[in-house]
């Protein structure tokens, strides 16, 4: 099981987990055979808590005779965490993920991927086109569920009460906490789950998700390990109110620690209405041979088979439906649904997005400077947006991220044009300081900025931005610089393309990087004239023709942080 796996020092094991191994003995000891014209290996990585299942019954049908026509079979599976694969896997269609980092120089995808969720397949697939896996079914479930310590669950009304996740929303908010955790829901499928579901209950109150959020990042933690770790392990009433007292977890997590024995069990809470579940897809990642394709279908219908259902409950998991084999021991206390917990529609890619997004912003501290484009051109009308200009919309996109970010923050803000200053293209509204004590001061910035009459002076002021940023770099904080311009440069008096992008390279410290971000509006924007720009700083340009839309494209950027490999 996963909890089991990570507790038990296997930890090793799982990091170096996307390597997939060059033989397996067993397999290939079952191959001998004359009988084979040919042989071939499948590799599979699967999340570690159904891995001993699927290596069972790939074992078993290699041992039947595992053959595509004349060519015979081996499976190696090898135990992976989702996070590890998604980051090769993204690696190999040149994107990261939010929050996912780089996956390490000796990782390689395999042929095979069961992450945990099909949300990591809708993620890679928003970010590469090219990713197109074949299958994709789910051979196995997990409820996510409601992770609480029998004790605190017992005083919130447990195990008569059925709760929802508005009761769990008001828990988190009120002026006495309850003190709840999460894994990190850019690197932990059953994290986002349970953040969706929140988000969901919050509605349209911006300030209940903001405040949720900085609630659970309180205790996040980007380990599922750490995290089961904080949960009370005495019973006597103040170790209880001072460990963890919540966490959306998978109901495998909730029956793997229990299965422990700890002083103080957990009670796993199904609350209405039932968010997406752990669903376990079978994938066929693109770009394996035809032969291996087929080997993988093959293996998909073993274990679509009754036998592994058994095999799953061994493992404290549920089959595809819902319903679980022999052996299975369900969590005692609240209800549990019958189908598993089956939320009502798949994964929205949309609805991922904006909560990646928006975590991040919200719970991860950071130094920006923000440069806002007042030319001439900035007074045209957005159709989608009621009349408003281009400016105006941008001020209310700047305004709304204002109010995510929590006081660690450090922000200013600049407007640019040509000759905004005298001879200056930009000019500094608010410096750049904490927002414990600079909030109003933006508020009041952005309420300022008019449009100008000038040209587009891009080049002199992403220059000037970046040496400005670079004078008070910060240690400990991603340093950026987030600029939103409707065109290209067209200030006849500044420097050229080619003297910007030498004169950043030369800027450029690997040990104080400054990430620069440009959010470009409209049709006159040139990908072309901002992608080797935000190269070299470790940025990059996002471009919309719809300016309602950025709103949507500042959180992206935001989420843009450079991570270590993984």
């Amino acid at each position: 099981m996963r909890s089991r796996l990570r507790g038990a020092g296997a930890v090793a094991a799982a990091t170096a987990l996307v390597v997939v191994v060059a033989g397996s003995w067993f397999a290939y000891q079952q191959l001998s055979g004359p009988s084979c014209s040919g042989r071939i290996q499948l590799s599979v990585a699967a999340v570690p808590e159904i891995a001993p299942a699927v290596q069972a019954s790939a074992d078993q049908w290699v041992k039947d005779g595992a053959a595509v026509g004349d060519t015979c079979v081996a499976v190696n599976v090898t135990a992976a965490e989702s996070v590890d694969v998604a980051a090769a896997v993204a690696g190999k269609h040149g994107v990261t993920l939010a929050g996912v980092g780089q996956a390490s120089g000796t990782a390689v995808t395999p042929d095979v991927w069961v992450p945990d969720s099909s949300t990591w397949l809708v993620r890679l697939k928003s970010g590469a086109a090219a990713f197109d896996p074949a299958i994709g079914a789910s051979i196995a479930r997990s409820p996510v569920v409601v992770a609480v310590p029998e004790p605190v669950a017992a005083q919130l009304g447990w195990p008569d009460k059925k709760f929802t996740w508005s009761d769990l929303l008001g828990q988190v908010t009120s002026s006495k906490p309850l003190r709840a955790g999460i894994v990190e829901p850019n690197q932990d499928a059953a994290g986002l789950s349970g953040l969706l579901a929140l988000i969901g209950a919050a509605g349209k109150s911006k300030e209940a998700t903001t405040g949720a959020m900085r609630q659970l990042a309180t205790n996040r933690s980007s380990l599922r390990q750490d995290l089961l770790a904080r949960f009370p392990r005495s019973s006597d009433p103040t170790t209880i109110a001072s460990g963890l007292g919540a966490a959306p977890l998978s109901e495998e997590d909730v029956i793997a620690y229990n299965s422990t024995k700890p002083p103080v069990p957990l009670a796993a809470l199904y609350l209405d209405p039932a968010p997406m579940p752990l669903d376990y897809p079978f994938a066929v990642l693109p770009g394996i041979e035809p032969v291996k394709a087929s080997a993988a279908k093959s293996l998909f219908e073993v274990l679509s088979a009754s036998k592994f259902r058994n095999r799953l409950a061994a493992q404290s998991l549920r089959g595809p439906d819902g319903n679980w084999g022999e052996g299975f021991e369900a969590p005692q206390g609240a209800p549990i649904p019958t189908d598993g917990g089956t939320a009502p529609a798949g994964p929205d890619p949309a609805a991922i997005q904006a909560a990646t997004t928006t975590w991040t912003a919200a719970t991860q501290s950071g130094r920006m400077l923000a440069v806002i484009d007042v030319s001439g051109s900035m007074k045209s009308k957005v159709a989608t947006a009621n009349g408003a200009s281009r400016l105006q919309v941008t001020v209310a996109a700047a305004n709304q991220g204002l109010e995510l970010f929590d006081d660690s923050w450090s922000i200013g803000l600049w407007t640019f044009s040509t000759n905004l200053k005298g001879s200056q293209d930009y000019q500094e509204v608010v410096p750049i300081k904490p927002l414990s004590g600079n909030r109003n001061a933006l508020r009041q910035g952005l309420g300022s900025i008019k449009p100008s009459s000038g040209d587009t002076g891009l080049y002199d002021t992403i220059l000037a931005a970046y040496k400005k940023v670079q004078e008070d770099w910060q240690p400990g904080k991603v340093n950026s610089i987030v600029l939103f311009t409707d065109g290209k440069n067209d200030d006849d008096n500044g420097i050229s393309h080619k003297d910007l992008l030498a004169q950043l390279k030369k800027l450029r410290d690997p040990e104080q990087p400054i990430q620069v971000i440009i959010i470009g509006i409209g049709t006159d924007v040139s990908q072309a004239e901002l992608e080797p720009i935000t190269a070299i700083t470790g940025g990059r340009p996002f471009v919309t023709a719809d300016a309602t839309k950025i709103g949507e494209i500042f959180l992206q950027a935001i989420a843009l942080r450079p991570a270590a490999p993984r």
